[in-house]
């Protein structure tokens, strides 16, 4: 296990500028997963670890030591790439084996290692098998296991279960989650799917433009997000967002947008607000409730069947909020409906979309 230090790191490919100034760390034994659009430097970000790119300007230390310059192969890390580049004449521990083969490492040590990273991988009755042989869930597994045999103190996983189906995909994430738990060891993974950002990360860290946005535990990123583009990144469906301003009376402090009026006074401002201070207010589908009692009016636009869930699409004076129903109720489209929203639960943010 080791950990990984980034400072000022500056890459340009193509006279394009991809990373700006990034400082990251990356703690011994944890589960870093880096989330944002294509394009973002996610990609970038990790092949620079690996030192698949060259770096512009910056650090990058592994385990304590500079590894800015140092080649991939002396690295001591394990990658598991988005295709699987399995060698297709080859046999499952073949391919497994074959970077400890080249290394020159003692048979019985090749052996124990492959046997070791097949037992927890489950391709014990594969081994033999070559690659036309395997489905893509097979396949990926075989990828990883060929990352897990170098026994690397940190591995890099670059979107690995992008290729796969949805059910081979939720399989798969929780084996990662089960082998980070097993073994121990730094892991990097980069993915556009929140979903596994979630699930997989002790922490995450979202990106945009080859900027960090936020660094944070999943419930932290998801509850308490630094801008609107994070808010509205995380989430199925997104953040709703309504845009208003501030209003102070004498005992309390009020959101106002037609035809809202919610009282915010228990929000944990930042810094003090003010009069008339143009705000979006943020609210997750999960926090708005629709009940016959609900202060607020609106009318169903549309209703989204989602198995356990419904989610419900209210139209509020031109406002589209969308709200997550657990109960059986049926909904008809133009339906009138109230509902609240729970006010603790929100979050606010300034002109520069950044939060209050």
């Amino acid at each position: 296990m080791a950990n990984v230090s980034i400072r000022n790191l500056n890459v340009h490919l193509d006279g394009n500028e991809i990373i700006k100034n990034l400082d990251l760390d990356v703690l011994d034994g944890e589960f870093l997963v880096l989330l944002g659009p294509s394009g973002c430097g996610k990609s970038t970000l990790l092949h620079s670890i690996a030192g698949l790119n060259e770096v512009t300007e910056g650090r990058i230390e592994i385990g304590g030591a500079d590894m800015t310059w140092v080649d991939p192969s002396q690295r001591n890390i394990g990658m598991v790439f988005q295709s699987y580049a399995l060698y297709p004449t080859m046999t499952v521990e073949r391919n497994m084996s074959f970077s400890l083969r080249i290394k020159g490492l003692p048979t019985a040590e090749i052996e124990r290692r492959v046997q070791r990273a097949a037992e927890m991988l489950q391709l014990e009755p594969l081994l033999k098998r070559k690659p036309s042989q395997l489905s893509g869930g097979q396949r990926q597994r075989v990828a990883i296991g060929r990352a897990l045999v170098r026994e690397a103190c940190v591995f890099l996983f670059d979107e690995p279960l992008s290729n796969l189906d949805a059910k081979l995909r939720n399989e798969l994430r929780r084996e990662l989650k089960m082998l980070h738990k097993q073994l121990g060891s730094t892991m990097i993974y980069v993915t556009h799917d929140q979903v596994e950002a979630m699930t997989l990360a002790s922490r995450i860290v979202v990106m945009r433009n080859g900027l960090i946005q936020q660094i944070g535990a999943p419930g932290e990123v998801y509850e308490k997000p630094e801008n609107l583009f994070v808010a509205g990144f995380l989430g199925a469906p997104n953040m709703n967002f309504i845009r208003g301003s501030l209003a102070f009376t004498a005992d309390k402090l009020t959101f106002v947008a037609t035809p809202l009026n919610l009282d915010i006074s228990g929000y944990a401002f930042r810094q003090p607000p003010k009069e008339s201070q143009a705000t979006t207010l943020g609210i997750r589908p999960e926090n708005i409730h629709i009940t016959p009692s609900g202060r607020l009016q609106g009318s169903v636009s549309l209703v989204e069947p989602m198995g356990i869930h419904q989610v419900v699409w209210i139209n509020c004076c031109g406002n589209m909020i969308s709200s997550i129903v657990h109960e059986t109720v049926e909904y008809r489209a133009d339906q009138p409906i109230r509902f609240d929203i729970d006010t603790s639960k929100v979050s606010l943010f300034d002109q520069l979309e950044q939060r209050l």
